[in-house]
């Protein structure tokens, strides 16, 4: 890699777990089609075979893969991990720039380890607030960390970018682009429309479950694990006792989420347990669901762009743009209420239909187009 201060301005993009992989790829095609950088990509490997899984997909190769995913590491061994590995590789590599995405331990480690170099982090998916630092937990912190720390701030939404001047980030730092899920979705769904085999793995669940109302299940939050796992099962088994709905869940290896699944809903006929999906087959199991429920962030944005509704089984949400727009509802781990609203979805169509088409908020697809724009600009790069 080139140092710091020559003609070509050097870009390390770095991510480590697989949400983040997904909403980085564009991004690192993106700079290497507008030209006159040096881009390479860096990984902690925080998430190790699910992040291989979309670096396949994406069409990555990392130049830098710390490979620090280990066994039960608690949260503050992993992150002094990150922080020294990753100060190693900003030592022997020296960028100009340093790209990270969103809320993870690596978002928030990367970011420190470069403001100690005094190298400008620039940082996508940012001004996502919850107004909680415990839910979602650690995540919400990480995000405001890298916050104060980043200089280029590429906002998904006007709401991020509000967000964003409520804490005085200066106006010529923040960039609303989009989100750059959307971006990887719509890549993703592409390939596999050519390339049918990259999904096929559902063929069996798709034919198993012909003639009935599929919902797609995910659930991994730390703040839910112990009584919010349990009612999340639970309310998932209540809906799984319909004989005209059929539930899809790839179930996270986490011990404090498989067990609860497993024992909760295994064993019926209706209920499919899977392992985790890599993207193409997760892409495949938004799109032919009838509804999604997860306590996950991506979701939230990728199930409105099939048009599916999303109840998002979570206390507090930093994406509020989808809950405003009506294409998802907050249901928290309320196992009557996740029930409830989900049955109301599956027997009222006119509920159904307006989540289904209330306007997707999260972008058009061409997020890592703006973003590569911006960052060429900020270090003097013309427009191709």
């Amino acid at each position: 890699m080139s140092g710091r201060g020559v003609a070509s301005p050097s870009i390390l993009v770095c991510f480590g777990t697989r949400p983040e992989a997904i909403k980085m790829f564009p991004v690192v095609h993106a700079l290497r089609d507008h030209g006159g950088m040096d881009v390479r990509v860096a990984v902690t490997a925080q998430h190790r075979q699910i992040l291989d899984q979309v670096l396949e997909i994406g069409d990555i190769v990392p130049d830098i893969d710390l490979d620090l995913m280990r066994p039960n590491q608690s949260l503050d061994a992993l992150s002094a991990r990150i922080l020294t590995e990753f100060g190693g590789a900003l030592d022997a590599c020296k960028p100009d720039r340093v790209l990270v995405h969103g809320d993870t331990l690596t978002t928030m480690m990367v970011t420190l380890s470069s403001y100690f170099r005094k190298i400008p982090v620039g940082h996508v998916e940012a001004g996502l607030r919850s107004g909680n630092i415990y839910s979602p937990w650690p995540e919400e912190v990480n995000r405001r960390v890298a916050g104060a720390v980043a200089d280029l701030h590429f906002a998904p939404t006007e709401g991020a970018a509000a967000a964003l001047r409520a804490e005085n980030v200066p106006e010529d730092a923040i960039h609303v682009t989009g989100n750059t899920v959307i971006d990887a979705l719509f890549s993703t769904r592409d390939k596999v429309a050519a390339r049918p085999e990259l999904a096929s793995g559902l063929d069996d669940v798709a034919t198993r479950f012909a003639g009935k109302r599929i919902i797609g299940v995910t659930a991994h939050r730390r703040e839910n694990f112990g009584e919010g796992m349990r009612n999340i099962a639970g309310a998932v088994a209540d809906l799984a006792r319909r004989e005209d709905v059929a539930v899809v869940f790839p179930v996270h290896p986490n011990p404090n989420v498989r067990p609860v699944m497993e024992a909760e809903l295994g064993g019926r006929d209706n209920v499919a347990l899977l392992e985790p999906l890599d993207y193409p087959h997760f892409v495949r199991l938004m799109a032919m669901s009838d509804l999604l429920l997860t306590d996950s962030g991506g979701v939230q944005e990728e199930g409105p762009s099939f048009g599916k509704p999303v109840l998002v089984m979570r206390d507090t949400t930093e994406r509020p743009e989808g809950i405003e727009a009506g294409t998802a509802m907050l249901v928290a781990t309320d196992r009557e209420l996740i029930f409830r609203e989900a049955s109301r979805l599956l027997d009222d169509a006119a509920a159904y239909e307006a989540m289904a088409k209330a306007h997707n908020p999260y972008g058009d697809g061409k997020a890592a187009m703006r973003i590569a724009k911006a960052v060429a600009h900020a270090h003097g790069v013309a427009s191709a």
